[in-house]
């Protein structure tokens, strides 16, 4: 039976490009906070310590996870556009008010409690409705909208280092060069990203044939309307019930204390090898430009076979690559390293949404989205910091084990829950 004309439609291939443009100024900004490291450690907050300093990026994402599951329920309860409109404006006010601080505790407030916690209000809306409106394209459109985050990952970078240092722009109005830069694509984020049903942003019906919500033991498939009694039970309860779910939930928890750590210290690794700051800061491009490939093309072929499938493979390539980080000792093989992981890392980024909406009925999207993001918040929180205290003790050597150790182990909890589903190892899940 083909989907319903509201699926796969231009209005949602539009919601799509709206949430591309609304998580590149989101977590696309957040992959920046490298470039500000750098500035304050060097002008501002040169007082302050580096681990100090690196608290503000880190309580930032920490607030942009923790506030998720609330996000999460909101948008199955009212929809999307009150979300991002709230969450849109408080991350502006946000990035306006940083243009006039000067002490630590200031730049902390706004950059890390204010926009981490405007940007939670955002980031769970602008991947539930993709998942909701495109269920036979999930992990495409997801990949392209996630991608999103890779693109600022590239761009922010760039326009904060052209302008801070080449053009020599004082920090405030560089703040609000960046606000005015996102005005414009927030706005566009709040017009497109909607519901299919518009009018009374109600989650659209069950799409048959779609890879849906799957029962508590993970194995069978079920809609809201083939089981009144559980459509009516609380969705945060049913979701923490379906023990997929959880092991979803858990394996990609663990896999966040080491996924990110390549792309806050490839740059370093490479200066430790005798490259110069600049040629190192586009290691940190290269491996944003492969993750943007890697959030696309491995989410267009798990729609054919199975986002658990590739996910795991994802993971263990990630891992197994990892490993191989000290390997890379001159340039071009730091560049094909930056590049390999970016694209294996990457889809691992993309494709946890898309498992997480399979296991999700149509109108739970935000929440079991929500819920995700929320159980990875705190391992992305204490990530980063695990991780320099490793690179001061055992080195690169002992950062690659880390990354790789975190990550191959996530992948075998993340198989467990993809057996849950269906033992045989052919089958598409």
């Amino acid at each position: 039976m083909e989907p319903p004309p509201n699926y796969n439609s231009f209005r949602s291939w539009l919601a799509v490009g709206g949430s591309f443009l609304g998580l590149y100024c989101t977590v696309g900004y957040f992959n920046a906070f490298g470039v500000y490291q750098e500035y304050y450690s060097s002008g501002l907050l040169k007082a302050y310590s580096d681990s100090d300093i690196s608290w503000i990026g880190s309580a930032a994402i920490f607030f942009l996870y923790i506030g998720s599951p609330i996000a999460g329920i909101l948008v199955d309860k009212i929809g999307p556009t009150w979300l991002l409109i709230i969450g849109s404006i408080g991350q502006l006010v946000a990035v306006f008010l940083s243009s006039l601080c000067s002490q630590y505790y200031q730049l902390f407030l706004s950059q890390a409690v204010l926009l981490g916690a405007s940007t939670s209000l955002t980031l769970t809306p602008l991947t539930a409705v993709v998942a909701r409106r495109m269920p036979h394209r999930r992990g495409l459109a997801l990949g392209i909208a996630v991608g999103g985050s890779s693109i600022g990952g590239i761009i922010w970078p760039i326009m904060l280092q052209q302008l801070l240092y080449a053009r020599g722009v004082s920090f405030g109005w560089v703040q609000r060069a960046v606000g005015f830069t996102m005005l414009p694509l927030l706005l566009v984020a709040c017009l497109t990203v909607v519901d299919v049903d518009k009018q009374t942003n109600k989650p659209p019906p069950s799409v048959s044939g779609a890879p849906e919500a799957s029962s508590g033991d993970g194995n069978d498939e079920v809609s809201a309307e083939e089981n009144p009694k559980t459509s009516t039970s609380l969705p945060i309860f049913s979701m923490f019930k379906n023990l997929t779910f959880v092991l979803l939930c858990l394996g990609l928890a663990i896999t966040y204390l080491g996924l990110f750590t390549p792309f806050f210290y490839i740059s370093s690794y490479a200066v430790s090898k005798g490259e110069s700051s600049s040629t190192a800061f586009y290691l940190i491009s290269a491996i944003n430009a492969a993750s943007f490939f890697g959030r696309i093309l491995p989410g267009h072929v798990a729609d054919h076979y199975g986002y658990f499938n590739v996910l795991a493979l994802s993971l263990l390539s990630s891992g197994i690559i990892a490993f191989t980080w000290t390997a890379a000792y001159n340039l071009p093989g730091m560049i094909i390293w930056s590049i390999a992981y970016g694209f294996t890392s990457g889809a691992v980024i993309s494709l946890q949404g898309a498992c997480a909406g399979k296991l999700a009925k149509p109108g739970q999207q935000g929440t079991a989205f929500g819920l995700l993001f929320g159980a990875i918040s705190v391992t992305a929180l204490v990530g980063t910091p695990i991780s320099g205290q490793i690179l001061s003790r055992g080195g690169f050597l002992g950062l690659g084990i880390w990354t790789g150790v975190t990550i191959l182990t996530g992948a075998v909890i993340l198989m467990a829950a993809r057996l849950r589903m269906d033992r045989k190892m052919l089958a598409v899940c």
